[in-house]
């Protein structure tokens, strides 16, 4: 299933390469850095901006963009392909971390129902940014 408009999983602020878009939602990012690992030269935290779509190509930015688990980054390509949603979905508690789910999902928030096809859930019960997880974990020492 392709979700309906590509420009609902873009939120954060965005940043534009040739013939792509790339979201970061900074309050979902657990620094898991898939991104920082995948393609350095786009993700440097060190650097401003700190991520520079135009340092790699547009296929190679949004393979490793849909390998950030919590959902904090997201891409839009020039065609107006963005992410498929994985099928089935799955559902995995990270040890001592949150949940982990990748598929077609609808999540509830304060704000409302948000499409979305990755994400990483609170388990903890500590989080500021519920239903996702936002590192308190680490910082309260919780183990599962």
């Amino acid at each position: 299933m392709t979700l309906s408009s590509g420009s609902e999983l873009l939120r954060g602020k965005q940043y534009t390469g040739p013939g792509i878009v790339v979201a970061f939602d900074a309050p979902r990012c657990i620094h898991a850095r898939a991104c920082v690992e995948g393609l350095p030269q786009v993700f440097d935290p060190a650097a401003r901006p700190w991520i520079q779509p135009a340092n790699a190509a547009a296929g190679q930015l949004a393979e490793v963009v849909a390998r950030c688990p919590s959902g904090a980054l997201h891409f839009l390509l020039a065609s107006g392909e963005t992410e498929e949603p994985q099928q089935p979905t799955t559902i995995v508690p990270l040890p001592d971390g949150p949940v982990s789910i990748r598929g077609d999902l609808t999540i509830t928030t304060p704000q409302g129902e948000q499409r979305e096809v990755r994400a990483t859930l609170c388990r903890c019960g500590a989080s500021s940014n519920k239903p996702f997880c936002d590192g308190t974990h680490s910082k309260i020492g919780w183990k599962s």
